[in-house]
């Protein structure tokens, strides 16, 4: 039987903070009353990872965070305390590199490889040139200008020989050897060396993928390279193998012959927009998709994770990015036979009104909750105030429904051309083969997939094709994104738009339809992902605090019925779901967010704070630089995180100003542009007159912004679903998009400001530190620990109707039968009408104890005596 987490605590690990710093963490969490701990991916990595995601071997734990011995010290301090854990792995991809040794067998044997299969590669591409090989698009110039510069040369390492691009190591097919080994073997006079050479030469072909000449040239080469390490012993055959090699390098047709007989094709990096010939993880080129789908690949990647999870050291995992895959409804259920009793959630990110498919999970990983709270704790009221604002300061009229769709376009015209052209040659081979859309150009097919990709308004469908399955909803969800697309191209044909649908849909019959339907539906993913999180989030910030994953920047708000409906709603479908507010990839923590809402309730007076900081901006700009949307963000990011160091607020408007990629871009970065960026944010915070403007602009929204953020935590601690608190958030966290987020948490500040062990002050405007949100968190997680029946997932949930002059200002629920949370919104609209004005709320029957400050209620209390301590109450039945 599943075990259902009380709590969990993401802890981010890396080099500096590995598996035995994480113990020592264990507890003061225990304390803080989590019950499970939560981490990052803990599978090898590629050295010095930050974060885990680029895994290289899955048969090892992490050496850099303490192997298999620091897991399990990680595993001893769970369970001394009673906790469980929870781990974050990675099906859709690899980091590629020498220390993979799955890539790096690929790179040197071509599908000769065992391990061929387990990449999504396209050995058979349209190009002959690139028919069985892989192209690496990792040259900072063109291939032949590299290689004529002796930037290109191959090395010896005993007898491993490699091709060398400055720190970069490449192997090398060794059947291709015989001609530098004979050359070799003619100067040192050894018959045995050009035996070596004779018999490389004569290897099973690394075209061939037959079990036959798999077994028989992956046995032999590894013969031969014995022999060959037993040659080299004599100095005189190491010589000659140098000089040989050297002669090559010094001859570049000759070189260029051995290089252009590799099993991958080295090439200029920017290729990669539109020849790659494999899936990568959105557009990291150093990420290659798993094919995960395999029984044998699924059996490679999860071996150790599901040991670890048969012997109860782990009892939870988190599916990181599952819309990657092929088919992640299979996927899931296989993972679900293969751990039955563990809670499974899923990255996934549903767009409004999307639903769940029917995965074998417990739920997603919240990004939908976040999203809910800040914009029920938005001002409806100040949506169109906010929207001029925004054009007039920032100079965006265009509406978000525009931007996004030109960056989705953008996307799909850049950085994911080379998955749109697979796509585009897959349906050319389609149409070649049907009369009645054979003339058809490859331009004409390029361009209606790429409108429907862009058209789509959710992640994917999930239609698949063994056992063949559509479901209603696909089938709604193609029909919208082609009738969209049709529109939008008038130029177009419609019929194309009729024949993709139909293909989509797996309405038309073969191999080639199926595998473009299925290979569709990887693509559309990336799209949204860099298309909308990554560029049109940085492009249109009327509110930045509604930019967030997962979320809808052109959804202003939400009304408290609403709230309620889809609370309800999570309890009834998904009642084990993690409930999430702060993550590793939020653009904002929960409390920068809750900050930045409370500016909708005052449009005038945010409108006269931004004119009042540009015009004491205007003299550290650089001539017309930044231009005004980024130094309206700049602004945002400065009231919403203040204090913070010109450092970190110059680190965000770059990135920000590169994943926007309007002014520069990770790619072509404009130095001149960016230079002006860093110029900007460091005058105006060595600016005293600029900071004590910006301070009193932030002074105003201090007190409501923690307001928002102990509101938002008290729905999170009690909703349905399983809360979840990121690295440090429980005190306030004013953090920006990664690398802010992940900055070091001082774990021993938090553990001794829990062990004062007392309610703190009622002021939460002059608690800097946060102890009033740490208390909130372990008040509710013991609340949860002694009621667990009242805040399980599945107990009851009912909202509680407040009366009177502020009754939009108070969002209350019952749960189960003895526990009830309430707490404010808007609270600085409130103030500024008279505060609670006798607004009551009704209690159900009994007697109520307020577990944050000890005082009971019953009946209908009044709103200014029950939200007068912490701002928020957290009541339990005692009678």
């Amino acid at each position: 039987m599943t075990t259902v987490p009380r709590a969990t605590y993401r802890l981010q690990l890396h080099p500096g903070f590995g598996f035995v710093a994480a113990a020592e963490v264990v507890p003061y969490l225990a304390r803080l009353g989590v019950s499970h701990v939560y981490t990052s991916p803990i599978l090898q990595a590629e050295a010095g990872s930050t974060h885990g995601y680029d895994v290289v071997d899955h048969s090892r734990l992490n050496a850099e965070l303490g192997g298999e011995a620091g897991f399990d010290a990680l595993v001893a301090a769970t369970r001394r305390h009673g906790m469980g854990l929870v781990i974050d792995i990675v099906p859709n991809h690899m980091a590629i590199g020498p220390a993979n040794r799955w890539w790096w067998d690929v790179l040197e044997h071509g599908l000769a490889s065992p391990h061929a299969s387990y990449f999504d590669v396209d050995w058979d591409p349209p190009e002959a040139r690139l028919r069985n090989v892989i192209l690496l698009p990792v040259l900072a110039d063109h291939y032949g200008r590299v290689l004529e510069s002796g930037a290109l040369a191959l090395r010896r390492d005993g007898a491993v020989v490699t091709v060398a691009h400055g720190e970069q190591r490449f192997p090398v097919d060794p059947s291709t050897l015989g001609p530098v080994l004979a050359d070799a073997a003619t100067r040192s006079g050894s018959d045995e060396l050009a035996f070596v050479a004779r018999a490389l030469g004569e290897l099973p072909p690394s075209t061939s993928a037959a079990r036959a000449d798999t077994d028989r040239r992956g046995r032999d080469a590894a013969v031969l390279r014995e022999r060959l390490a037993d040659l080299l012993r004599d100095p005189g055959v190491g010589a000659a193998v140098d000089a040989a090699l050297a002669g090559t390098n010094a001859d570049h047709d000759r070189l260029d012959a051995l290089l252009e007989d590799q099993n991958y094709r080295l090439a200029f990096w920017r290729a990669a927009s539109r020849d790659l010939g494999y899936r990568r993880f959105f557009d990291i080129d150093t990420l290659v998709g798993l094919r995960v789908e395999s029984d044998e690949v699924f059996g490679a990647t999860h071996r150790l994770v599901l040991e670890r999870v048969a012997a109860g050291d782990v009892s939870g995992l988190r599916i990181d990015h599952p819309d990657g895959l092929r088919d992640p409804a299979e996927y899931f259920g296989r993972l679900r036979d293969a751990a039955p009793d563990a809670w499974i959630v899923a990255e996934k990110i549903l767009a409004p009104g999307e639903e769940l498919p029917p995965w074998p999970v417990d739920g997603t990983t919240g990004y939908g909750f976040a999203n809910l709270v800040a914009r029920v704790q938005v001002d409806p009221a100040a949506e169109g105030p906010l929207t001029e604002v925004y054009a007039r300061r920032a100079g965006v009229r265009r509406s978000w429904e525009a931007i996004e769709t030109d960056a989705r376009l953008a996307a799909l015209d850049g950085s994911l051309g080379s998955d749109l052209n697979r796509l585009g040659d897959l349906w050319l081979g389609i149409c070649e083969a049907n009369r009645r859309y054979r003339d058809f150009t490859r331009h004409d097919l390029h361009e209606a997939l790429r409108e429907v990709a862009a058209a789509f308004r959710v992640y994917r469908t999930y239609v698949r094709d063994e056992p063949r399955h559509v479901s209603d909803t696909d089938r709604r969800v193609v029909g919208d994104a082609t009738r969209l697309a049709a529109e939008r191209r008038p130029d177009l044909d419609p019929d194309l738009f009729t024949f993709l649908a139909a293909i989509l849909l797996l309405e038309v019959p073969g191999r080639l339809p199926a595998e473009l339907a299925m290979r569709f539906q990887q693509l559309t993913p990336a799209a949204m992902a860099k298309g909308v999180e990554d560029t049109a989030f940085y492009r249109y910030g009327r509110l930045v605090a509604l930019n967030e994953v997962g979320g809808d920047p052109g959804q202003f708000s939400v009304d408290p019925a609403a709230f309620h409906v889809a609370l309800a709603e999570e309890g009834r479908r998904l009642p084990h779901a993690m409930l999430a507010s702060s993550t590793h990839d939020t653009k904002r923590s929960e409390d920068v967010r809750a900050r930045l809402v409370a500016i909708s309730e005052d449009p005038a007076g945010w409108d006269e704070a931004v004119e009042r900081l540009a015009n004491l901006a205007e003299r550290h700009r650089a001539g017309d630089d930044p231009d005004p949307h980024d130094a309206y963000l700049l602004f945002q990011a400065l009231v919403g995180a203040w204090p913070i160091d010109a450092d970190r607020a110059a680190g965000y408007l770059r990135k920000a100003a590169r994943e926007a990629k309007e002014r520069t871009s990770w790619t072509a970065p404009d130095e001149a542009y960016e230079s002006a960026l860093d110029a900007f944010v460091n005058g105006c915070l060595a600016d005293e007159r600029f900071v004590a403007r910006l301070e009193r602009t932030v002074e105003d929204l201090v007190a409501a912004g923690r307001a928002n953020s102990l509101a938002g935590l008290l729905w999170k601690l009690t909703a349905p679903g399983v809360p979840d608190i990121y690295q440090g958030t429980e005190l306030w966290d004013l953090s920006l998009v990664d690398p802010d987020n992940r900055r070091p948490i001082d774990f021993a500040r938090r553990a001794d400001l829990l062990s004062e062990g007392r309610a703190p002050a009622a002021a939460i405007a002059t608690d800097a530190a946060g102890a009033t949100k740490q208390w909130v968190v372990q008040q509710a997680l013991a609340l949860r620990a002694r009621r667990p029946a009242d805040l399980a997932g599945d107990a009851a949930y009912v909202p509680l109707e407040a009366r009177g002059p502020a009754a939009d200002h108070v969002i209350g629920f019952r749960r189960g039968d003895g526990v009830v949370a309430v707490a404010p919104r808007l609270v600085r609209r409130l103030a500024a009408t008279g505060g609670w004005r006798g607004t009551t709320l009704a209690l159900p029957a009994g007697r109520w104890s307020d577990v944050l400050d000890g005082r009971e209620h019953a009946g209908a209390v009044t709103l200014a005596s029950l939200l007068d301590g912490p701002r928020v109450a957290l009541l339990e039945r005692v009678g």
